[in-house]
C-alpha cells in the first residue's frame, strides 16, 4: 500500500463517525477541516463561523476546525465530506470544479470586470445557482468567501510579459482550467498540493506559483519567491461546503443556524480581506520581494483562445461566461 494511501485511510480513521456527531453534553460537533494557517483571513472567518454557530445555538452546536491541512489535502478533503466522514471544509473553486464541473467557469482568466461584478455575480442568481450546484456530487455549499486575485510570484525574475513564463514550471491547484491558463501563457503547469508547495519552491520542482498576496504571505513562500508580478489572471472565490449527508442529518432550525452564520462569515471576511491585502503587500516588501504590476493587455490576448475552446467544447459552461458578462 503506497504511503499516501496509507495517509488517506489514516484520516479516515481520524474523522470518520465523528464528522458530525453528538459531543458528551449532548453538542452537536460539525468538524471543519482546511489546508490554511492559521493566521489567514479565511481561518479569521472560519473561527467567526464558529462563534456565530455556537452563540446563535446557545452552545446546542459547536463547529471545531483543524487548519494546515492536518485531515487531509483540499481534495482529500472534499472526497471526506461526499463520504459523510467530514462534515465542512473550505475549497478553491478551482478544485472543486473536479466535482461539480460548472464551477469551473470561476477559474477562466480575466472573467470579471472588477470589483464589484464579482460581487454582484457571486450574489446574484448565478452565483446562487452556482452554490447550489455541487449538490449533485453529495456537497452543499454555503457561501463564498474573498480570495482576492491571483497573480504569478517566482525565484529567479519576474514576470513582466508572457513571454517571461517560457520554461517555467508553475505550481496550479488540481484544476483543468488552471492548468490550460499557465500553458496558453507558454509556462509549464505543475499541480503541487498547497501543503508540499514550499518543499517544491525550495527543492526546484517547481519555478513559482501563482496567488493571492496573503496567501504568498501567510505561506512564508515569499521566503523563497522574491519577485510577485500582478497580472491578477484569475479571481476564484472560495467555497465554504458542507456534506450534504451532515447537513440532511440537522434539524431544521439547525440548518438554519448555520446558513446564517456562514452568511455572516461571509460578510466579515469580505471586510478583512482588503486589509489582509494591503497589510500583506507591505509586509512582502518589508521582507524584499519586488513587486511589480505588469501591463494586463499581453496576458489577456494569451488567454483569449481558451474562451473560443471553451464556446466550442463546453458550449454549456461558455454560456454561463455570457451570463455573468452580461451582469451589469
Amino acid at each position: 500500500m503506497n504511503k499516501n494511501k496509507l495517509f488517506f485511510l489514516s484520516i479516515l480513521v481520524l474523522v470518520f463517525s465523528v464528522s458530525s456527531c453528538k459531543g458528551p453534553s449532548s453538542k452537536r460537533i460539525i468538524k471543519l477541516g482546511h489546508g490554511l494557517g492559521v493566521t489567514h483571513p479565511v481561518h479569521e472567518a472560519m473561527l467567526y463561523l464558529a462563534k456565530k454557530v455556537e452563540e446563535k445555538s446557545g452552545g446546542e452546536m459547536v463547529v471545531k476546525i483543524y487548519p494546515n491541512q492536518q485531515l487531509g489535502s483540499e481534495r482529500e478533503l472534499v472526497e471526506l465530506l461526499q463520504i459523510g466522514s467530514l462534515g465542512m471544509t473550505k475549497v478553491s473553486s478551482a478544485a472543486l470544479e473536479g466535482f461539480a464541473p460548472t464551477m469551473q467557469v470561476f477559474g477562466m482568466p480575466y472573467l470579471f470586470r472588477d470589483d464589484a461584478h464579482q460581487l454582484s455575480v457571486l450574489q446574484g442568481e448565478i452565483g446562487k445557482k452556482l452554490l447550489l450546484d455541487p449538490q449533485k456530487y453529495l456537497l452543499r455549499g454555503l457561501c463564498y468567501y474573498d480570495s482576492g486575485k491571483r497573480s504569478f510570484y517566482t525565484k529567479d525574475k519576474p514576470v513582466e510579459s508572457p513571454a517571461d513564463l517560457a520554461g517555467l514550471k508553475i505550481r496550479v491547484m488540481e484544476s483543468n482550467t488552471a492548468s490550460n491558463m499557465v500553458k496558453s501563457l507558454g509556462g509549464s503547469p505543475t499541480p503541487v498540493s498547497y501543503g508540499e508547495l514550499y518543499t517544491a519552491l525550495q527543492q526546484g520542482i517547481v519555478d513559482g506559483a501563482e496567488n493571492n498576496a496573503p496567501s504568498l504571505y501567510t505561506s512564508k513562500h515569499y521566503e523563497v519567491c522574491k519577485f510577485y508580478s500582478i497580472d491578477e489572471h484569475t479571481a476564484l472565490p472560495d467555497v465554504m461546503i458542507v456534506s450534504t449527508k451532515v447537513w440532511e442529518s440537522l434539524s431544521e432550525q439547525q440548518q438554519k443556524w448555520l446558513q446564517e452564520a456562514a452568511d455572516e462569515s461571509a460578510t466579515y471576511e469580505y471586510k478583512i480581506w482588503a486589509e489582509a491585502t494591503a497589510e500583506s503587500l507591505r509586509e512582502l516588501e518589508k521582507a524584499g520581494v519586488t513587486i511589480s504590476y505588469p501591463d494586463k493587455e499581453p496576458f489577456r490576448a494569451a488567454v483569449e483562445s481558451m474562451y473560443t475552446d471553451l464556446k466550442v467544447q463546453q458550449p454549456e459552461i461558455y454560456k454561463i461566461v455570457e451570463q455573468i458578462r452580461a451582469v451589469k
